[in-house]
Order: C-alpha cells, then structure tokens, then sequence
C-alpha cells in the first residue's frame, strides 16, 4: 500500500451523540440521540498538495471555473463577476496549485469531484475511503462534546476557526493552511470555518424528525446535497455551528467549499 499517500485519521469511537439543536432552524430540529459505529475521519480537509496526486493520476480536470454553478447563473451578471473574481486565487494553472496553496484546502470541488478523489482513493491504497454520512460528520465536530454550538464549546471565538469577523475584508481574506487552528476532542481541524465540506448524503428537510437512531443515512436520491462546517467566507456565525445544514444545488462548487475522506473499520 503506498502509505505516503494514505491521509492521517483519527478514530471516531463507537455510540451514541445527541444531533441537532433546539435554538437553529427546523431542520436541524428535533433533537435526537443516533448512535454511530466507530469510523476512521481525516484530521483535516484533502488538501491542494494532496489533491495534485490524484489529479496527476487520474486525468481529471484540475479546480477552476468551468460551468457556472446554478446558483450564480441566477444572481446574473454581477454575480458572475464576483463569483469569478474571487474564484481566481483558487484557480490551477496548467494542473498545479498555486505553490504557496500547497497545505490549504483544496476548493473549486464539486461533490462528484470528492467522490471521485474517494474512488481513487481506495484503488489506489487498496483502502475503502468515502465521504462521511451527516450524522458521522456531526458526531465528529462535536469532538465528544454533547450539544455545544461549535466544536470547541457555546461561545464564538475567532482564535478557533477561519471565518469572515468583518464582511468589509472578504477581499482580503481566504483560507488558511489546514491545522492552523486548535484541534477538537478527537484531533480534528478547521470542523467549522476554513472550507465548508461535502458530506455522502442528499438534503431531506425531514430527516432528523425521520432517521433511524443507527448509522443513519440520507435518502437516495434528491434535489439538494449538504455542505457542513461554515468557512473563511462565513459572517453569519450560525452557520459555524456543529449542526447547520447548509443545502446547495449539486452541481455547485466554490472557492469556500473542500471535503474530508472516511473510512470504516
């Protein structure tokens, strides 16, 4: 197995968390308790140095702006101006990132993209990889934590995660390199800020009312996928929060959303 390419993991122990908060929006309401069999998470998001591997192997074209996500096609014009502007420092060129990238997340990812970085993955180290479910993805920000907002307890604090404090710096701001901020409970970084971060399932507005209490898992198909974790671009600190759903047109991608790989035992 070639190790030098396997991503550090951390192990995410077996049992029972409580999902969901009270006090966001309905669908992350009711409050549950899921059980989760243990599974392998990596400590931080795929990074551009990481990502360069795959893209080199695989053939696959590298981040940039290519098809405008539906999301910008509707904001018009102006829209794609900015969507384009900011895009630009994500952007490869001729497949490499940029060199001082090299230990930031990778960003520009569709969720087919990070599914298929999983794909070679697991061919390539003879290891099973995927996309966490939700309910793993949020068992794993928690760090072990039961019902704190963020992953490092209730009270915001931005000497924990990379997130937009003045929206009138966005265009100086962007991602920082993974674990440039304190790792959770069980050794995770950036669980909120930095990239937003694809998890495996569909978006159902009536799942947590809905789920099953073991390993559960999204419907299988659907309009929405889920982005979790919040990111550099974020001003409204809700969407930091260890519970926040945030829904998106599948073919979306962006300058602000990344993945992480996870494995089972």
């Amino acid at each position: 197995m070639p190790s030098d390419i396997v991503p550090e993991l951390a192990l995410i122990p077996a049992g029972e968390f409580l999902m969901g908060s009270e006090d966001a929006e309905e669908d992350e309401r009711p409050v549950h308790r899921v059980h989760v069999d243990d599974f392998l998470l990596s400590v931080q998001p795929v990074t551009n140095a990481e990502y360069a591997r795959f893209i080199g192997d695989s053939g696959r074209r590298s981040p940039a702006i290519y098809e405008l996500p539906v999301v910008v096609r509707a904001g018009g014009a102006e829209r794609e101006r900015s969507f384009r502007n900011a895009g630009s420092p994500y952007v490869w060129e001729n497949g490499h990132p940029s060199t001082e990238r090299g230990d930031h997340p990778v960003t520009l990812v569709r969720h087919d993209d990070a599914v298929a970085y999983c794909a070679w993955l697991s061919a390539t180290t003879g290891k099973t990889f995927r996309l966490p479910t939700e309910a793993e993805w949020e068992k794993a920000a928690r760090g072990g934590a039961e019902l704190k907002r963020y992953p490092w307890g209730d009270r915001l604090d931005r000497n924990m995660a990379n997130f937009l404090i003045d929206p009138a710096l966005k265009a100086t701001h962007g991602t920082t390199p993974c674990r440039s901020y304190p790792a959770n409970g069980y050794g995770l970084f950036d669980m909120s800020g930095n990239v937003w971060e694809w998890v495996h399932d569909w978006y159902d507005a009536r799942y947590y009312a809905s789920t099953g209490p073991r390993n559960p898992v999204g419907p299988p198909a659907g309009h929405l996928r889920i982005v979790r974790g919040g990111s550099w671009l974020v001003a409204d600190v809700r969407m930091l929060s260890c519970s926040h759903r945030h829904k998106v047109p599948p073919d979306t991608y962006s300058y602000a959303i990344g993945f992480r790989v996870a494995s089972s035992l």
